[in-house]
């Protein structure tokens, strides 16, 4: 059942076996996994409404819902190397989270980005260990079953149809002698290739549409909570036994006799760990929260895609005259030796401008984004009021590399705009403009420019040793009955958008949860 508000909730059941905290897409997916037992009782808890506006239905209406009611709308901390901007920095905040509000896309990673999990210590993640989770969670017909599933939740496909700017796109990065991919998701995880979406009958399928609205009705063991904000996690000396949400200016308490679950993503997860004592001891006492386990590495480590864009203006319309047609993306080496694709080239047939510039119409898009950023930011408390937004300093380009490797990008792009396939689409580069062309200065446009793929992961990193919050079994470090699964357990950021990994992690936890929790926890 789903519940609009705690109010709701029937008196006297306020205790479950497993509490989840955040119906994101690691929450959607635990929830329904772990309530498959009927023996089990589950309550997944949400922040955000049940559903949200028309826009979260359409697969290409999701700049609409940026800054929305169903958005938590943050912005970042002035960024020292963007000359002190700050960054829009959206998360859902609904059923599905950001599921229900991104662009849809299902694109998984090359293998090597999961492999380096292993060495960063987080054993039983490479991607060998991953790919049956990812099989699990997918539909995806006609594809090579070695890599690809059927029967999951989440339905994966292209749309049938193919507009013109694409097909001249997909054309020039062919022309400039790299690979096609016929399947980025299965055996060719490197070039150009058209994107699998999460769309069903033309409409957007969340992680709620996937795994949770199908099977409420059905599952009297499963309570949705929408409306309530977690403040803290209930702690008996280092034992997490339940959790403390607010919801219209009252508090409640939800117990969990087995384990809390915490899916409140790469921002909300640290935050709340630090709200309940769990973090850096100093950065805690300094908000006047008492400290329970000393941990360290809890906010650190927050990592994201940023990009940069070559804008040009067409000599012919860019717009679609079909709905939801394919889209493209080319996953490229910078350089020959590598063992992955670094860089990402998006092709988009509109322009893509700062808010204060006008855009040119027609014209279209050609992004940049760096796969393997080097540098690191964080995550911190604003204050130690659980309706305070938190300080998000993803540091951007505070690396000098990720810079190199934008301009790198940059220059990809422009040679792909320089192609005869899209010779006939072009008038002139609008942005960065000609007069921009040396390292230094296309350094400074993408310093101006610099926008996130809105990727965050990271800041409660799985492995081991003092720099990991979380073990392999994702059991947060010094606290019985406490994991998290989420994008925040990545140790390094994965060469894709992020989403189809979450989904990955969250079926592979769940597995681990219903094998190995017992009343006792685990350290």
């Amino acid at each position: 059942m789903v519940l609009d508000s705690a109010v709701d909730i029937v008196a006297g059941v306020d205790s479950f076996d497993y509490v989840v905290v955040g119906a994101g897409t690691a929450g959607c997916v635990i929830a329904s996994r772990l309530s498959e037992d009927p023996s089990v009782r589950v309550a997944l808890l949400e922040a955000g409404p049940a559903d949200g506006p028309v826009a979260m239905k359409d697969p290409a209406g999701f700049p609409a819902l940026l800054g929305s009611e169903v958005d938590w709308g943050f912005t970042t901390t002035p960024q020292a190397a963007l000359r002190d901007a700050r960054i829009f920095y959206p998360r859902g905040r609904v059923l599905g989270g950001s599921s229900s509000i991104n662009g849809s896309a299902h694109l998984r990673a090359h293998r090597a980005s999961y492999d380096e999990w292993l060495d960063a210590g987080a054993t039983g993640w490479g991607y060998d260990d991953l790919l049956p989770y990812f099989r699990r969670s997918e539909h995806a017909e006609g594809r090579d079953p070695r890599y690809r599933g059927v029967g999951g939740p989440m339905r994966v496909g292209l749309p049938p149809e193919v507009a013109p700017f694409e097909a001249a796109a997909h054309k020039a990065v062919r022309q400039l002698g790299h690979p096609v991919a016929e399947d980025l998701n299965g055996a060719d995880q490197e070039g150009v290739g058209w994107v699998e979406l999460n769309v069903v009958d033309g409409q957007r399928q969340s992680a709620a549409d996937a795994y949770i609205h199908p099977v409420t009705a059905a599952r009297p063991n499963l309570t949705v909570l929408t409306g309530v904000l977690a403040r803290h996690l209930v702690l008996d000396g280092r034992r997490c036994t339940g959790v403390v949400y607010g919801q219209q200016g009252q508090q409640r308490q939800v117990r969990a006799t087995r384990e809390v679950v915490l899916c409140a993503g790469a921002i909300g997860s640290p935050q709340l760990l630090m709200l309940s004592g769990i973090g850096p001891a100093d950065h805690l006492r300094r908000h006047g929260i008492d400290v329970t386990v000393d941990l360290r590495a809890v906010g650190q480590n927050l990592q994201d895609h940023p990009a940069a864009m070559a804008v040009y203006t067409a000599t012919r319309p860019t717009a679609y005259e079909i709905p939801n047609p394919r889209r493209l993306v080319a996953m490229l080496k910078t350089q020959p030796g590598l063992a992955a694709p670094d860089i990402q080239l998006l092709f988009w047939n509109f322009a893509f401008v700062p808010p204060t510039v006008a855009a040119p119409d027609p014209g279209f898009t050609l992004g940049s984004c760096v796969m393997r950023p080097r540098s690191r930011g964080s995550v911190a408390l604003a204050s130690g009021d659980p309706e305070a937004a938190p300080l998000i300093d993803p540091g951007f380009l505070t690396d000098p590399a990720d810079v190199r490797q934008l301009v790198t990008g940059l220059r990809l792009a422009r040679s792909a705009a320089g192609t005869s396939a899209l010779a006939g689409w072009q008038d002139k580069e609008f942005l960065p403009g000609a007069g921009i062309d040396t390292d230094d200065q296309l350094g400074d446009y993408v310093r101006d420019n610099l926008f996130s793929a809105y990727h965050p992961v990271g800041t409660c990193r799985m492995g081991t040793g003092r720099d990991a919050v979380v073990d392999p079994a994702l059991c947060v470090r010094g606290v019985d009955g406490l994991r998290v699964v989420d994008a925040s357990v990545m140790p390094t950021l994965v060469a894709a958008n992020p989403n189809a990994t979450v989904l990955a992690i969250a079926e592979r936890a769940a597995e681990l949860i219903a094998r190995t929790s017992t009343t006792a926890g685990r350290v």
